[in-house]
């Protein structure tokens, strides 16, 4: 019989440790072996019980989950890190993906969640996995910014080559009042008093490149 995955808790709400340990010892191929509530503590632990996974808030009173899950994951490559987090936005994903981490759960997810993650932590802990992953990937990559109509996109492209009413029109065979038109409207969307303060917010957006403009 294999032996079981050794796993560290590491939160420091006492509630929290003694929930996702009684969900770790209803599973036969885990065993709890130690629990700390602050990164010293955790640093510590790791280093006296030789644990394959560890389970990480990312609060804790002495610094962050994500500073312990760089330690960690710089001194103990084959190590396991699950993050938890009861802030599950974009950015702490992609900061716990930074870090070095294996899986990163919701704090308001299912204990079993939380053990599957675990698992994958321990046969593959520097292959990352989140059940948003990709569509905060996809989230990532998409433009940012108001959404702009094809004509109000073509219209802004043109902008950022330099050109004028006249000749933005002539090179979309539209009217210059139309071109007017969709110039107001790419200002309105874009919260821009002018040209120049309309290209700066579309390239923070990324809905033009540097390169482009």
């Amino acid at each position: 019989m294999p032996a079981a995955t050794r796993v560290v808790l590491v939160d420091d709400h006492e509630l929290i440790r003694q929930g996702l340990r009684r969900a770790f010892e209803r599973e036969a191929d885990f065993v709890v072996v130690g629990e700390a509530g602050t990164v010293r503590d955790a640093l510590e632990l790791i280093e006296a019980t030789a644990p394959d996974v560890v389970i990480v808030d990312v609060r804790l009173p002495d610094g962050s989950g994500l500073d312990l899950t760089r330690a960690a994951r710089s001194e103990h490559s084959g190590l396991g890190i699950v993050v938890l987090t009861m802030y599950a936005g974009d950015d702490q994903l992609f900061a716990a993906l930074e870090a070095g981490a294996s899986a990163f759960v919701p704090k308001d997810a299912p204990a079993g969640d939380v053990v599957s993650a675990a698992r994958h932590a321990a046969v593959s802990p520097r292959a990352f996995a989140a059940t948003e992953l990709t569509a905060a990937m996809r989230r990532r990559m998409a433009p940012s910014g108001p959404p702009l109509s094809r004509r109000e996109r073509e219209v802004l492209g043109l902008l950022a080559d330099g050109l004028g009413v006249a000749a933005i029109a002539k090179a979309l065979f539209i009217s210059e009042s139309t071109t007017k038109t969709h110039i107001s409207n790419l200002y309105e969307k874009l919260g821009a008093a002018n040209r120049a303060q309309a290209l700066m917010t579309a390239m923070r957006s990324g809905l033009i490149t540097p390169e482009r403009r």
